[in-house]
């Protein structure tokens, strides 16, 4: 039915994994567990909470092939505590047993009958440097909405053909897209919830090379030897419309180095109170960073910046300002802003952002 010898450390890593990769509020017995399948030489764990589906395969010794369902925490905890270098897993009647050279650990097997299908991954679309992907998804799935109340927003949008791979967010007070380089195989066209690909980029790290997948109904991002996908949302997205509040027409323009404007807007919202309002003056060089509250006090500090157009001010809430500025602190960050509450367009001067970042803010309507 099953029995195999695995490195107690790969087991280990794995188990982690899958369960890192899943929601830990299951619905059933069977999407809190983990199907182990027993091939010659490899062993596949394959979990799904009913939303998401992670596969990951590791070397073993193979000496009885078959799948036997566990408890995935149970799993990972029995496993991370064992100090053995290679352990042997048996199915034995209604258990699967988990021996090492001086002790055993039994799991009660589960019912594989009522175990929701477990798909095969979708078509293949490209590839993509592992810390590129990294960068851009954090950076664009923070401008998604958390509230469920309009499911399109919760989303990243894709888009990638030939000419190049594309990620849009929006919250509608806020947006973000890049354009990181990637080699398409394929095309992919589906918005990915944003939840699910930040996670999900977390899980595969540094990973030098990440392969895409996708369908009309499926997303999936792939390393060696895992894989973890989720059903697509099934919502239009106002493409041309996004693209078009990209089109600043600034009423200034201000260029200035990213981390020590991170830092500052940072310590302004030590005093940015209960309204969470942080304000940028442009002036002659300088921008000057503002914080105020009537309880919590108010601080104003200046750093030279390359400054273009007349004076101008806008207010934004310090959170959004804060994650904006979070895509460009290891370089100068331009800010473009326009009159009004239309949004400030934030970008790397440089030309040398190879994930061509781009953040948008709709600044406060104040009284």
């Amino acid at each position: 039915m099953a029995d195999l010898t695995v490195i107690t450390a790969r087991l280990a890593w794995a188990a982690a994994l899958v369960v890192r990769a899943l929601s830990p509020r299951a619905t059933s017995a069977n999407t809190s567990a983990v199907l182990l399948t027993v091939h010659t030489d490899a062993l596949d764990l394959t979990g799904t909470d009913g939303h998401v589906t992670v596969r990951v395969t590791l070397p073993c010794t193979g000496y009885e092939t078959g799948c036997v369902l566990v408890s995935r925490r149970n799993l990972a905890a029995t496993v991370a505590a064992l100090d053995a270098a290679e352990i042997r897993l048996t199915a034995e009647g209604s258990r699967l047993a988990i021996r090492t050279p001086n002790a055993r650990f039994a799991l009660p097997l589960l019912d594989q009958s009522a175990l929701p299908a477990l798909d095969d991954l979708p078509a293949t679309a490209g590839t993509i440097d592992g810390k590129n992907l990294h960068a851009t998804a954090i950076a664009v799935a923070g401008a998604a909405a958390q509230s469920d109340a309009l499911p399109i927003f919760t989303g990243v949008r894709l888009r990638g053909r030939n000419e190049g791979l594309s990620m849009v967010a929006t919250d509608r007070f806020r947006m973000a897209a890049a354009a990181p380089p990637w080699s398409p195989t394929g095309e992919i066209d589906v918005l990915v919830p944003a939840g699910f690909l930040a996670d999900t980029v977390k899980l595969a790290g540094a990973t030098a090379v990440v392969t895409l997948h996708a369908d009309a109904h499926q997303f999936a991002i792939a390393w060696p030897g895992v894989s973890v996908r989720c059903a697509a949302l099934a919502q239009p997205y106002p493409d041309e419309q996004v693209q078009q509040l990209f089109l600043a027409e600034p009423e200034a323009t201000a260029t200035i180095d990213a981390r020590s404007l991170a830092a500052a807007v940072a310590r302004a919202t030590l005093y940015s109170g209960s309204q969470g309002r942080v304000s940028l003056h442009l002036g002659d060089g300088i921008v000057v960073i503002r914080g105020g509250d009537e309880q919590a006090g108010e601080s104003e500090e200046t750093i030279k910046a390359t400054v273009r157009g007349g004076h101008c001010t806008a207010t934004y809430n310090a959170g959004y300002l804060a994650d904006a500025l979070q895509g460009f602190t290891s370089s100068a960050v331009t800010m473009q802003i326009q009159a009004g509450i239309r949004p400030t367009v934030f970008s790397d001067p440089s030309g040398d952002d190879p994930t061509r970042l781009r953040y948008l803010i709709v600044p406060l309507r104040l009284p």
